[in-house]
Parts: structure tokens; sequence; C-alpha cells
């Protein structure tokens, strides 16, 4: 099973594909280098035997043919049988000397069996046949050495075809193991995560290839996914207990009008009372829809260039009466250059400065002085809402962020809990990280928004 499952991996058969495509690369590289050499060895015979050719015929000398003889015999004896041929005829064709027995012999540049002139071998002979002074001169030579050198270029090129195919086999069996190994790793883990295991991460081995950008992620998206599930645990649990207070309230409320029927001013004031337990309960039903509106990208449309300078003293303009009123003290610090662009939704950034000065407005008590400052850094701008009221537990600063958690300290103030969340699914759809830090004393709340372009 594991060899078919090996036989069928992508990288083995990518070995593969690459030794075939690299096979055919070479054979048509090796048959046009095989042309070439077999042309230029043909041309290298034809100018050895037109050399040896002139070589002998210059030792002819003007009706002095014992040279010429001389050096016919002496060549012929000088070289093994088979590999040159050499023949002298007189001009009434008789033969004067050579390795060769008389042939039929044409003028110039030819190609002859051996068997044809007496000689042994197989190998065809290249011949040059031509007159001296009326004397038929002929010299021929074998293609055994060249026929030789192209038997082993081509006994050469069959063994390197045959490693490459060994060695694409071998290494796409090593490549695929490998490879197989890591995608089984893969399917365990996606198996356990089916089967509800959403803590469960793929190894990562740290060198940056493929499976491991792939598996990064998607450990990424597990993360992200069990985060979400973990969300919805926490909130199926929260609302179940933080709304069963306002709905046993509302069914008293009820409970109470039907027993005083025929009070009619009681009974409006136990309605009037049930009607804004249900606008309660109706607003955070609100408040979790639009936070899952936002985290599921809703407003990313609506996004275009805006002023964070602008935002933010709109916010403060409202709120610093409301402050003053609650014998609190709200100040604007902008350092940042206007206009300090980014890319969102005016609504909701509004909102989120809204959310964030109500809150500090409602838990901080009298004599609170808040600060809204806006900095710029070389690729954000740096939103921050500080107080020097009575700030929020280290352990809990996270925890804030999670829907309708609300402190010991503030559940006897108005509101649901969901505030902060709110805030944090609006910085998370403008792409800004968001921080909570100790004022000393108080609180600070910093949001980082990338500047235009850097997005």
């Amino acid at each position: 099973m594991y060899r078919a499952r090996l036989l069928r991996s992508t990288p083995f058969r990518l070995a593969l594909s690459f030794g075939l495509f690299f096979i055919v690369a070479l054979l048509v590289a090796g048959t046009i280098a095989y042309g070439l050499m077999e042309r230029e060895l043909a041309r290298a015979i034809d100018r050895s035997v037109g050399d040896t050719y002139s070589v002998v015929a210059s030792t002819y000398s003007s009706n002095d043919l014992e040279d010429l003889i001389a050096a016919v015999d002496t060549y012929s004896a000088l070289k093994s049988a088979g590999d040159q041929a050499f023949l002298l005829l007189n001009r009434r064709g008789e033969r004067l000397a050579g390795n060769i027995r008389t042939a039929q012999i044409k003028p110039g540049l030819s190609t002859m069996a051996a068997a044809d002139l007496g000689l042994s071998g197989e190998d065809p002979i290249r011949v040059m046949a031509g007159s001296v002074d009326g004397n038929l001169l002929f010299v021929g030579q074998s293609y055994r050495e060249t026929d030789a050198i192209e038997h082993i270029v081509l006994a050469s090129f069959l063994w390197a075809s045959g490693l490459i195919v060994a060695v694409a086999i071998v290494g796409g069996a090593l490549l695929a193991r490998r490879a197989t190994r890591r995608l089984e790793s893969i399917e365990r883990t996606m198996i356990k995560v089916s089967g509800g295991n959403l803590a469960c991460r793929i190894p990562v081995r740290g060198n940056g290839d493929d499976i491991d950008v792939v598996s990064t992620h998607m450990n990424q998206a597990l993360g992200r996914l069990s985060g979400l599930v973990e969300s919805m645990r926490q909130v199926s649990a929260d609302i179940a207990h933080d709304l069963k207070t306002p709905l046993n309230r509302l069914r008293m409320t009820i409970e109470q009008a039907l027993q005083q029927q025929g009070q009619t001013e009681t009974v409006e004031s136990l309605l009037l009372d049930a009607r804004e337990e249900c606008d309660r309960i109706d607003a955070t039903f609100g408040a979790l829809l639009r936070i899952s509106q936002i985290e599921a990208g809703a407003g990313k449309g609506r996004f275009k260039p805006l002023d964070l300078r602008e935002a933010m003293s709109s916010v403060a303009e409202i709120y610093e009466h409301v402050a003053e009123d609650n014998a609190q003290k709200l100040e604007l610090n902008l350092q940042a250059p206007a206009p300090a662009a980014i890319q969102g939704d005016h609504e909701l950034l509004t909102q989120l400065f809204v959310n964030l000065i109500e809150n500090a407005i409602t838990h901080c008590p009298a004599g609170t002085k808040m600060v809204m400052t806006l900095a710029a850094t070389e690729q954000s701008y740096l939103a921050c809402i500080s107080d020097n009221g009575p700030g929020i537990p280290e352990q809990e600063r996270e925890l804030v962020f999670r829907r309708l958690y609300r402190l010991d300290k503030s559940r006897t103030t108005p509101g649901n809990g969901l505030g902060l969340s709110l805030v944090k699914a609006i910085a998370d759809l403008h792409s800004a990280a968001i921080t909570l830090e100790d004022g000393g004393p108080g609180l600070r709340i910093c949001l980082s928004f990338p500047k235009t372009g850097n997005q």
C-alpha cells in the first residue's frame, strides 16, 4: 500500500517527469551533437585522405616514377592492412605499387567497401583517386577509427541516459518518501482537527519550503478557527449567564402584572419595566449581531481615505461637555501632522472612539482626567486614550475584549459588556493593533493604525 501510494505521489511523478523531459532534451541535443560530430569526422577523413594523397603525389618528379613507386610501397608497408589503401597504375592500367588489387576506381573522392578493394574488415574505405602525369594514384583510409569514436560516444550517451533514469527514479522515490511523510503529518493533523481537537497543529521544519509555507498558513487558519470556536463557546456561556437575570426579571414583572390586573397604575409601571428589560435584551443581541457582522468584514466595502485627526476631534468636541457634566475633564492632543490619512469607515471609527470615551466616563470617578492623543510614526498613526482612573488589573486586560465580559466592580454600572468587544472588532477590521497599558495611575488604550499605502 505504501509503495502504491509512493508511486502515486506528486513528488515521485514530478521527478519521473523531469527525468523524462531531461532524456528527451538529451536525445534532441545528443542527436544534433552526434550529427555534427559525424560530419566533422567525415570532413577530417576527407582532409586526411587528401593530405596523404598530396604528400605521396609530391614525391613524383617529371618522367621519374621510381620515387613515386617507392613512396607508395613505403606507405603500403607502414600501414596495417585494412586501415589505409594505396595503389599506383601506369598509363596502360598496369599495377606498379600498392596494397590493394585493381578495382573500378572513379577520379575524386568516393566511398568503397573494403571487400571490393581486397582488404580485410567490414568498415568502408574513403578513397581519393587522381592522375599524376598520366598515372593513376589511389589513396584510401578506413572508417574504423571514426566508427569506433562514434560507438564510444553512442555507448556513453546510452549509459548516461540509463544513469539519469535511475537517478530520477531513486531521487524521486526519496523525495516522494520525504514529502509523503510530511503530507501524512498534515493528514493526521486534519483528521484530529475534524475529530474536534482544534489545539492540534501541523509540524513545521522551518526550512521555508512550499510545504512549510502551506503548513504555516494552515496553522494560522487553525489558530483563527480555534479562537472563533472558543469565542462562540464563551459567547454562548456568557449569553446563558448574563441574559438569565434580565429574562427572569422580565418573567417576574409579567407575573406581577398578571397578578395585579385590577390595579391600572401598578400594571402600567410593571409593563414599562418589562419593556425596558426587552429593550436591554434587544440592545445586547443587536450589539452581538453588529460585532459578528464587523468581524465578518462588513463595512470593508465602505472604506475610503479619511483624516484620523478629524474623527478624533469630532468625538472630543461632543464628549468634552459630557465629561464636564460628570465632573471630569477631557483633553485632545493632536501631535500628528494634518492630514492623518488612513483607509477606513468614518462611522465605525467614530463608534470606536465613542465607546472608549464613554467607557472611561462611565467607569472613572469624578475628577478624572482623560486625554485623547494622536502621534505619528514612520509606518503608522498611534491613537491613545488615557485616564488617571482606577484602571484595569493586568490579569484582566485581555479578558475585557471578550463578549459580555464585565469586571466585578463594573457590574453595578449600566452596560452589557460589549463595548470593548465592539472596539476590538472595529480595530481588527482596520488592521489596527490595540493594546491596554498601565497609565500609572489609570489605563492607557493605544491603537496603531497603518498609514495609507501600508495596509
